[in-house]
């Protein structure tokens, strides 16, 4: 008997909102809009936070050293340095490397050349290239570096940390109102689709207004009446999902490489396509959870359950 209830509730419901197909297309449209506006805050997420994960691998903190100071005095600063908790990695570059490094980085310019030739020493001391665990603990390494370096003979010229910081801090920062403008877009967008999709459930039970009174006359219950309307918002919102989903295919195919090449590395199609199965989920609970809402206040208001 409740299987029999259960495929009466939901064949009603389909046939419902295929029968009002002018406001039950009008309801999928906006959903349509705000699930792509959902994906659209989804893909440019994933952007920005591939784009911070690549400043953030770029980003460290470089000590030079005198080029009078003692290559076990450096040694020495390194271990102290690999003791931090917040240090994630610590890279020596010796005199001689970082003079390599030098000269292979100008090698077309003849002036640098001849000029170091004509020295006749190396000008450069060694560095150390710190790596933290988080951004967020590059201060307080800086910190002991800072403290390092004003004590008595120490043996630190400089450190590259404040540079490196606006960088990051700069990124971090417009991924911060990025993400705040899109919650507000989408929130206002389902603030929409709820009242649209309200509006439509009304009008079909406005229109069934007939057909609802000789069920109550022959003892239909109130829920028995009101689910095939629920059915309906969530049949909207299921081919809402699917239309949304599909829509962002030919998107990823033509922006998929132009987005690899301008952001660095990301391409938006492989990122399509090894989350299919979440983002369509996401988006797929999403259309339903606001088919039901919508129905379910409609219902409640209309129908006085």
């Amino acid at each position: 008997m409740i299987i029999t209830n259960i495929k009466r509730v939901f064949k009603a419901g389909v046939v419902n909102f295929f029968r009002n197909g002018s406001v039950s297309l009008a309801t999928v449209l906006i959903s349509v809009l705000t699930l792509f506006t959902l994906g659209s805050l989804i893909f440019g997420r994933a952007v920005l936070l591939y784009t911070l994960d690549q400043v953030q691998n770029k980003v460290d903190i470089s000590v030079y050293f005198r080029s009078d100071a003692l290559e076990e005095e450096i040694l020495t600063m390194k271990q102290s340095i690999e003791q931090l908790g917040e240090v994630k990695m610590v890279e020596y570059v010796s005199r001689d490397q970082a003079i390599a490094d030098f000269k292979e980085k100008h090698k077309d310019n003849a002036l640098i050349l001849q000029s170091l030739d004509e020295l006749g020493v190396n000008p450069l001391g060694a560095v150390l290239n710190i790596k933290a665990k988080q951004p967020s603990q590059y201060e307080s390494i800086a910190d002991f570096l800072k403290k390092a370096s004003q004590q008595d003979n120490s043996i630190i010229d400089k450190t590259n940390y404040f540079q490196n910081k606006m960088a990051i801090d700069r990124l971090t920062n417009i991924f911060a109102v990025s993400k705040s403008i899109g919650i507000g877009i989408s929130l206002a967008l389902l603030i929409v689709s709820l009242l649209i999709t309200f509006n439509t459930i009304r009008l079909a039970i406005y229109t069934s207004r007939e057909e609802i009174g000789v069920m109550r006359l022959v003892g239909a219950s109130n829920r028995f009446i009101s689910w095939p309307f629920v059915v309906e918002g969530v049949v909207g919102g299921v081919i809402a999902s699917i239309v949304a989903t599909a829509a962002f295919y030919p998107l990823v195919l033509w922006f998929g490489p132009r987005t690899k090449d301008f952001f660095g590395g990301i391409d938006l199609l492989q990122y399509y396509a090894s989350n299919f199965f979440s983002f369509f989920g996401v988006l797929l609970g999403t259309g339903t959870v606001l088919g039901v809402i919508s129905s379910f206040i409609a219902v409640r208001r209309y129908l006085k359950v």
